[in-house]
């Protein structure tokens, strides 16, 4: 039986240290419980709500960070884009490009990813209907001649000014695609600019989400980790302590080796 693959790690690269910390223990875990893991990690969080908040440590020390960990622990690993030029360079080191919600409608930034030959996980825009997602698989089918490596991911939609909420029902809309489905449980559960010039969010409410989206099924899952979250340059209140996450994850297998048995009983009837 399949089972979810795992996008793992903190918000963003605020050192070495940390980031190979968190890697060594996803890396542990994931590997007792057999979970294909991406670790990931931006080195640019360029979508921030003041212009005084941290980013992270920029783009030349965020991909030898990274490299160090495909090497030290021989994980693929998945980082932002934020602009064109920037998607050639990141593949070099990136088994993943990522195109944040922010971004998901820019034609040449989705045109530069999927030319690079690595895959690409789109993540859906909070202002997005889930079947606009087909024009995002048209624009990167141009490229390729078909989808294969292109993932989406559902992370919550625009609920009136500062709320998210989540439909489980555009995951089933988001499988028509014929695409990979990943649920982002952390962002799912933003505040956005809610907080006094930054986002705040609800760090309760992630495994609710995570289990729910994991019994309508989904591909993967999206889940920033970290050592010490309250104290985390971004996604404070969203990210899981990393000293859980092993909890998490069981309690994740559970339901979606259910939902698995389900899925296959009914196609077999």
């Amino acid at each position: 039986m399949s089972r979810f693959f795992l996008i793992a790690g903190p918000c963003a690269i605020e050192s070495r240290d940390m980031v190979m910390e968190t890697a060594a223990e996803l890396q542990r875990v994931c590997r007792d419980l057999d979970i294909r893991l991406y670790f990931k990690a931006s080195f640019d969080k360029a979508n921030r709500t003041s212009s005084g908040s941290k980013r992270g440590v920029g783009i030349d020390e965020g991909l030898k960070i990274l490299q160090e960990v495909k090497q030290t622990y021989g994980l693929p690993v998945l980082t932002d884009v934020h602009e064109t030029w920037q998607c050639e360079r990141v593949a070099e080191v990136a088994d993943v490009l990522q195109i944040p919600a922010f971004l998901s409608r820019q034609t040449d930034l989705i045109v530069a990813a999927a030319r690079t030959g690595r895959t690409v996980n789109v993540k859906k825009g909070q202002f997005m209907a889930p079947w606009d997602m087909q024009g995002v698989k048209s624009k990167f089918t141009e490229v390729r001649g078909n989808s294969d490596g292109l993932w989406l991911t559902e992370r919550g939609s625009s609920f009136g000014y500062g709320n998210l909420v989540v439909d489980m029902t555009s995951l089933v809309e988001l499988r028509k695609t014929g695409c990979p489905v990943v649920f982002d449980a952390t962002h799912s559960v933003q505040r956005p600019s809610t907080q006094s010039g930054m986002t705040g969010g609800n760090r309760e409410m992630v495994e609710p989400l995570m289990r729910a989206a994991l019994a309508v099924g989904v591909d993967g899952l999206f889940i920033e980790v970290h050592p010490d979250p309250d104290n985390a340059i971004s996604d404070a209140q969203n990210q899981l302590r990393l000293a859980g996450i092993r909890q998490v994850l069981e309690h994740a297998i559970m339901i979606d080796d259910t939902a698995r048995k389900i899925n296959n009983y009914n196609n077999n009837l």
